[in-house]
């Protein structure tokens, strides 16, 4: 015999990740995150852009300068997985170009 509608038990909405962690949990621990450490991740520097018409970029050769869009001493920006994360300096550590990060971006489109 088939049951009516009222005696049917409703289902329980599914918890997300972040509402399943007890709220006295506190921040993923070290081993929780081993997970993601291997990963991969594309990080990117942009020190500035520049446009120009392909027969221009053709004839460019080496010792060429290219004048970019931002100044010396403008921060740059970093990306990771072509997403705005943050801003810096570059640096150079070691004969080796280096950048710092002077400030996290929220937010970022």
């Amino acid at each position: 015999m088939a049951a009516k509608d009222s005696e049917l038990e409703p289902i329980a909405p599914t918890a997300t990740a972040e509402e399943a962690r007890p709220a006295t949990a506190g921040p993923p621990t070290v081993d929780q995150l081993s997970a993601v450490y291997d990963v991969p991740v594309q990080l990117s520097a942009v020190l500035g852009k520049a446009t120009m018409p392909v027969n221009r970029l053709l004839r460019l050769g080496r010792g060429a300068v290219v004048e970019l869009d931002r100044k010396v001493g403008e921060p740059i920006d970093i990306y990771v997985n072509n997403r705005l994360v943050a801003r810096g300096e570059i640096l150079i550590v070691d004969d080796r170009l280096g950048v710092t990060m002077t400030e996290i971006v929220k937010g970022a489109p």
